[in-house]
């Protein structure tokens, strides 16, 4: 199965980050192999610690099976 990539099209707006016009950016999808399961992630915890660079970040599985990501 070969990736597509999506594009995504405002004509006329510029993204407000990069001030790149949308028909420009090109978002990959993630491929299978490339992603991490959180059940692999959290190893049964509801909480871990991610250590980025010199900031540490919390990632938390709520009882709503959501996952949020704090600095």
């Amino acid at each position: 199965m070969s990736a597509q990539p999506v594009f995504f099209s405002r004509p006329g707006h510029l993204h407000p980050e990069t001030g790149v016009p949308p028909e420009r950016i090109v978002s990959q999808p993630v491929r299978v192999e490339e992603t991490l399961s959180s059940e692999l992630l959290l190893n049964g915890r509801r909480e871990i610690l991610i250590s980025h660079g010199d900031r540490v970040y919390r990632l938390r599985h709520t009882s709503n099976d959501k996952l949020i990501l704090t600095k």
